[in-house]
């Protein structure tokens, strides 16, 4: 599958360039059209050029919070 097959709020990784390297954008995919995409992370949103995405796949749900550890 590749990012223009991911339905639209779909969470996803993206790997893209950078000035100097690669960098990660881990979130909602929450739009896309010819020339780039967003998406929505924990920092925020996103916009990224297609032509700078290097990989980019589905990935499951977070895990869900973690209960107290109360006595």
């Amino acid at each position: 599958m590749t990012l223009p097959d991911v339905p639209i709020g779909t969470r996803v990784v993206v790997r893209y360039r950078i000035e100097g390297g690669f960098t990660d954008a881990l979130g909602y995919l929450r739009s896309r059209d010819e020339a780039e995409c967003t998406v929505e992370t924990k920092r925020g949103l996103a916009t990224i050029r297609l032509a700078d995405i290097v990989l980019a796949k589905p990935v499951p749900p977070p895990p869900a919070p973690r209960g107290s550890r109360g006595s």
